[in-house]
């Protein structure tokens, strides 16, 4: 019997830590280089730049060791909503037309030009970052787009109408109402911005 592969830490959450579990997610990404060891373990960074992005499975049949020792540090989302709380955005390469659009709703949710991909980073490594803990915002939970995520005693539910989907590595496991009054939100206020005018979020099948 073959031992079995035990995975890498390397699914983000929405609070942005990285955790090591066999489930699958839908996309992947990376926050702006390697930033893990040579023996395919963390040590304390998370990041290796202000470059944090969120990509598609597969791309021009590229191919490359996971984690290996002259690759980026290769990181996992259940869907692109979970990657947004974690402050991620779409990547210009192999999103192209995703990317586009994020900016474009950037841009019309703050009455300004177009951003480039840098203009963006800068602001959003402000906003998901308290040093090197995650940075919450407080607003009212009914003011809050679809795909904006909120913490509710100490787990991560995402809005999607009257409801808010609670996170599992795997999936959607439990729906309850939305809460109303003020909630702890999870999604950086520019992404949650981009979302409220209108950007077409990816969401993991179990959402329903």
């Amino acid at each position: 019997m073959l031992p079995q592969k035990v995975p890498l830490q390397n699914r983000v959450t929405p609070f942005g830590e990285l955790i090591a579990t066999p489930a699958r997610g839908t996309m992947f990404g990376n926050r702006g280089g390697r930033f893990h060891r040579d023996d395919r373990t963390l040590g304390a960074r998370r990041w290796a730049s202000r470059q944090w992005i969120c990509c598609v499975l597969q791309f021009k049949g590229r191919r490359h060791n996971v984690w290996g020792p002259s690759s980026y540090t290769d990181l996992f989302f259940l869907d692109e909503v979970t990657a947004f709380a974690a402050g991620h955005r779409p990547c210009f390469e192999c999103r192209r037309a995703d990317a586009k659009a994020f900016a474009e709703k950037w841009a019309q949710a703050k009455a300004g030009d177009i951003p480039y991909a840098h203009d963006m980073d800068v602001v959003l490594q402000d906003e998901r970052l308290d040093g090197r803990a995650k940075r919450m915002h407080e607003m009212r939970a009914d003011e809050l787009p679809d795909g904006a995520f909120i913490a509710v005693e100490g787990s991560a539910f995402a809005l999607r109408g009257s409801t808010m989907l609670r996170w599992s590595p795997s999936g959607y496991i439990e729906t309850k109402p939305r809460p109303g009054g003020t909630a702890t939100v999870l999604t950086p206020p520019s992404i949650v911005a981009v979302l409220s005018a209108g950007y077409r979020r990816r969401w993991h099948p179990s959402a329903g």
